[in-house]
């Protein structure tokens, strides 16, 4: 019996990129200063089936990276499932307090918290793929069999997170 054939799409744009803030909690409750990045992401996504001899129409996965991309741009990124980092609702701003014991008062459309429990490269790519794979699934019903997100901090240092459905 023959294994099933693999295809794969590969996608990595200039405008797949984004400029954030953000800090890591270490385990030792100490952070890094707050600092940003220019990030640039790309994906790959793997299938077996052929839907009119494409797995997936470029035209189709570019605007969805690049809407996700654009949702963290000019953002401080905070990290909603940090057990050590506590964000207090203050009406237009959130009241940010580390384990260091630092405070930071930040107005509410400059910060996005996400569902990760830090903000480094790897957790990124782990939020960016749950929320193109969430896309892709609800715009066109469909799911690669596995999807790699690298996002890349730095020119030359990058981390990479690959989903399997």
């Amino acid at each position: 019996m023959s294994q099933p054939t693999q295809f794969a799409v590969k996608v990595y744009k200039q405008y797949f990129n984004f400029a954030a803030s953000h800090f890591l909690i270490f385990k030792d409750g100490t952070r890094e200063p707050l600092h940003g990045h220019n990030y640039r992401v790309a994906l790959r996504g793997e299938g077996q089936e052929l839907d009119g001899d494409m797995l997936f129409d470029f035209l189709d996965i570019k605007p969805i990276v690049r809407k996700v991309c654009d949702s963290l741009d000019h953002k401080l990124l905070l990290p909603g499932e940090n057990v050590s980092l506590n964000i207090n609702d203050k009406e237009t701003n959130w009241e940010i307090c580390p384990p260091c014991g630092s405070l930071f008062n930040i107005p509410k459309d400059d910060c996005l918290i996400l569902p990760i429990e830090n903000t480094s490269a790897e957790r990124l790519a782990i939020y960016i793929a749950h929320q193109v794979r969430d896309i892709v699934k609800q715009d066109f019903n469909f799911s690669f069999k596995n999807l790699e997100i690298e996002v890349e901090e730095t020119p030359g240092q990058s981390a990479v997170f690959l989903l399997t459905e």
